[in-house]
């Protein structure tokens, strides 16, 4: 694929805000009730929030919305969802959305963008933790109730998050938007070990899904009792694990 087929912009037309609501069914896979209509997405543009979107000849292949908000007295975003085309994944798309979401937000001088994220989702955890610089803090039990977004049989399982922190002008954030590495020098307080395929586990083994999900919340919500704070991702076939410090 060129990359110089690929557009970045902001989706401001109705035409471009509803293939955002038609990617949203193809990607997630949700009943109509849990995509966000146009409505939302026009009310967001005009509470003073975008959608940015990438396109490939003119045709939506993904995009992000960012929602605005306050943190104490302080103006942020919140990145309340990011889709890309399952025929353009693994294409670097949603770092290119994502970094082109910081830039749009400093314009507008925001300087801090949030969302959530399954905490048993490798793949999630190593590209918000060290594609983007993002960090952690706080475990959310039960984010969206027990059982979302399952669709079919239910298996009890809680919708746990984990909330990520994008200090968009950081160190870290700043050496990795520019393409740089970037290594972790302060002391290691503890790891946190999830399963490699965790879609797999709860397939085959609800009961022990559970229970992992289970043992994950508490070692989190130890650690950060502690003041520790996530930083890092080791991704591999056998133990993938979150790293905590504790600076």
């Amino acid at each position: 694929m060129n990359s110089n087929n690929i557009k970045i912009r902001e989706c401001e037309s109705f035409r471009d805000l509803d293939a955002c609501v038609n990617l949203q069914r193809e990607v997630f896979a949700l009943p109509d009730l849990e995509v966000s209509p146009l409505r939302h997405l026009i009310v967001t543009k005009n509470a003073g929030g975008f959608t940015l979107g990438v396109f490939i000849e003119e045709q939506l292949v993904g995009f992000v919305l960012s929602v605005p908000g306050f943190y104490g007295q302080e103006r942020i975003l919140y990145s309340h969802m990011t889709a890309v085309s399952k025929d353009f994944q693994n294409l670097h798309i949603g770092a290119q959305l994502k970094w082109a979401q910081r830039e749009r937000a400093l314009e507008m001088s925001v300087k801090f963008i949030k969302w959530t994220f399954q905490p048993v989702q490798a793949r999630n955890a190593f590209f918000n933790l060290e594609r983007l610089g993002a960090v952690i803090k706080t475990y959310a039990p039960n984010f969206y109730g027990t059982d979302y977004p399952t669709i079919g049989e239910k298996i009890g399982l809680d919708s746990d998050r984990l909330i990520a922190e994008w200090h968009l002008e950081s160190e870290k954030v700043k050496s990795l938007a520019t393409g740089n590495n970037f290594a972790e020098t302060d002391e290691i307080g503890c790891a946190i070990e999830i399963p490699n395929d965790w879609n797999a586990l709860v397939k085959e083994n609800p009961e022990k899904a559970a229970a992992e999900q289970s043992r994950i919340k508490k070692e989190f919500q130890a650690a950060f009792a502690e003041n520790l704070i996530c930083r890092s991702f080791r991704r591999n076939d056998k133990s993938p694990r979150y790293l905590l410090y504790k600076n």
